[in-house]
Order: structure tokens, then C-alpha cells, then sequence
């Protein structure tokens, strides 16, 4: 998942959650083909569940699986037990697919949060730049508001989660090639997740 040398703080990384979703992967999908570019997917188990082919044409497209739970339980709303067993049903349900990245709902850390990853050997995987694209903004509105420092780790969505005020999403699979291009414009590459990352929501304390 991370680099493994000082080349990645010239790089960012493209990050989706939430599903695999018909409602938004395959135009995301289709989207990041057309930009010939890569990016790692942080999936729900009960969504793989229902839709196998998704997550199987997202692995064979070359794309990095991690996870983000079974269901979209907040750490903070939750005993540390009941995540755990989310945790752990999320990962049998990927079954071959073997997560070393763990991406919390709403990136939000309970005081368990931690230790329940690393007994599991997953990295807590935040973000530094939010497209907030579950509010439906138009894709131009997005792109104008994301922060592409070198060493960013972009935060977008191919499923609908709770508390979004959108019904597909097409304004992220728009938003990608322009997002691309920007990126390659100031002299940047697209990568996979640095090692010093967040570990959660950079708006959260942590």
C-alpha cells in the first residue's frame, strides 16, 4: 500500500470509498481507465457481497482493495466488540483479498481504534484532501476546492453512504479526468498511499 522510498511525497493518491455500488463504480471505473491511472478502493463487505462483479472487475483493472468495513459503523458509536466483529465479517467476506489498509467510517478513531488494526495488521488510513462529493457538487465546484499538495491522499466516493444528499455518482466520475490533469499539470504523478498518511479525518482530533 505505502511507498517504499522518498519518491512518494511527489505523488498523489486518488482514494474511493463506500463501495463497490452500481450506483457510482462503474462510471468511477470507467472514468479512471479513461485517465489511465489507478487508485485504491476502501470497500464495504456487505456491499462485495452483493455485487462480486464489481469488486472483481476493480481488482482485475489493476486497482488496490482495502477495507472500510462490513457495514459503515462510526468507532466512536459503537463498543469496541461489535467492530471487531464487523471487522472481522467485512474480511471473510473479501476472502482472497487480503486488506493491509483499513479506512474508518467518517475517519473517525475510537480509543480502541489502533490497537484493533494493528491485532489485525491493517493501516489506518485517513486522508489530507476532501472533495466532500457526497454533498453532490458539481464536478468544477470540486476541483477548485481540493488541495493537491505533493503527498496528498485525495478522498472521493463510488457508493452512496449514509448522509449524502446525492443519488449516483456522477459528479465524481466526472470530476477524475480533470482531477488527473491537474494533478500531471503541476508536475506531480499519480501513486498509491504514502507512508505518512493520517491515520483519520484531518478535521477530527486524533
Amino acid at each position: 500500500m505505502a511507498f517504499s522510498d522518498g519518491v512518494e511525497r511527489e505523488h498523489v493518491a486518488l482514494t474511493f470509498d463506500d463501495g463497490p455500488d452500481p450506483r457510482g463504480t462503474p462510471a468511477v471505473l470507467e472514468a479512471l481507465a479513461a485517465a489511465g491511472v489507478r487508485a485504491t478502493f476502501f470497500v464495504l463487505g456487505e456491499r462485495a457481497e452483493r455485487e462480486p462483479a464489481l469488486l472483481a472487475q476493480t481488482l482485475a483493472e489493476g486497482h488496490v482493495v482495502e477495507v472500510h468495513g462490513h457495514a459503515h459503523l462510526r468507532h466512536t458509536e459503537h463498543p469496541r466488540e461489535a467492530v471487531e466483529a464487523d471487522l472481522r465479517r467485512a474480511l471473510a467476506t473479501l476472502g482472497d483479498v487480503r486488506p493491509t489498509g483499513w479506512r474508518l467510517p467518517w475517519g473517525d478513531l475510537a480509543p480502541y481504534s489502533r490497537a484493533l488494526a494493528a491485532e489485525h495488521g491493517l493501516t489506518l488510513v485517513g486522508w489530507t484532501a476532501d472533495t466532500h462529493d457526497w454533498r453532490g457538487d458539481a464536478a468544477e465546484l470540486m476541483l477548485d476546492s481540493v488541495a493537491l499538495e505533493p503527498g496528498a491522499v485525495v478522498l472521493m466516493h463510488d457508493g452512496i453512504g449514509p448522509g449524502a444528499r446525492r443519488v449516483d455518482c456522477v459528479q465524481t466520475a466526472r470530476l477524475v479526468g480533470p482531477l488527473v490533469g491537474r494533478i500531471r499539470a503541476r508536475g506531480l504523478q499519480l501513486g498509491g498511499i504514502p507512508s505518512d498518511a493520517p491515520v483519520g479525518n484531518p478535521d477530527f482530533a486524533s
